[in-house]
């Protein structure tokens, strides 16, 4: 059963207004769609909260409900305040259920590879999310990609990717999204002490030049 929230035509706008909004448990939103012009919502912040916690995350299809109507649609985009965290806005954006979308997909990690387990590698973990196209009820929660098999050097790819039909991957097939590398070791950096030996042991061989010059000087003038 497809989750329905409801919301109301936003006509204040501003700063003042959006604030007022928030105090009373609500949240701004604009929904957007190709055959409609952008729509100024007001929506019960819990309700995006509780979208934001599923499973699905901002990739849930549910339907949004204001005056007599009813739209499916996606989250697009959230804002969130950089200090306290709190839901400042919503985008939204209708989707058609027979048209493919393109989203963001989390990437799942199975199994200890033996390049880790046995070779003493580790795991680079390059792409976390994916972005593929597809229509929105075959939208996947996530993912899961076994890497249990893959040996020291060895890389995941998009190319062996197995997908279900009709989800198409929008990354280049050569691009890796893992990589079993070995365990780099850094040169440990010189310590002060070293640095100043190193500095004495210098300056009196600059120091006997610059004197060996100035006798073969003295030698010419006296010549």
């Amino acid at each position: 059963m497809t989750l329905v929230i409801k919301a109301d035509k936003r006509t204040e706008k501003g700063k003042n207004a959006s604030g007022r909004l928030r105090r009373q448990g609500l949240v701004p939103a604009i929904l957007y769609g190709e055959s409609m012009d952008s729509l100024p919502l007001t929506l019960k912040k819990k309700d995006i909260i509780e979208i934001l916690k599923s499973e699905t995350g901002e990739n849930t299809i549910f339907r949004v409900a204001y005056d007599s109507e009813e739209k499916d649609v996606m989250i697009k985009e959230v804002q969130i305040h950089p200090v306290t965290d709190e839901l400042l806005h919503v985008d939204l954006i209708q989707i058609s259920m027979d048209k493919p979308v393109r989203v963001s997909v989390p990437v799942e990690l199975v199994g200890e590879p033996v390049g880790v387990k046995v070779e003493g590698g580790l795991v680079d973990f390059l792409l976390r999310e994916l972005e593929i196209e597809c229509l929105p009820r075959e939208i996947p929660e996530a993912i899961r990609i076994d890497i249990s098999h893959l040996h020291l050097h060895q890389s995941f790819k998009v190319m062996n990717l197995e997908l279900p039909a009709g989800i198409k991957i929008l990354h280049e097939p050569q691009t890796a999204i893992v990589v079993i590398s070995s365990i780099a070791e850094e040169a440990a950096p010189a310590t002060t002490e070293e640095v100043v030996e190193g500095a004495e042991m210098k300056e009196p061989e600059v120091i006997k030049k610059e004197r060996k010059k100035e006798e073969e000087e003295e030698g010419e003038t006296k010549g």
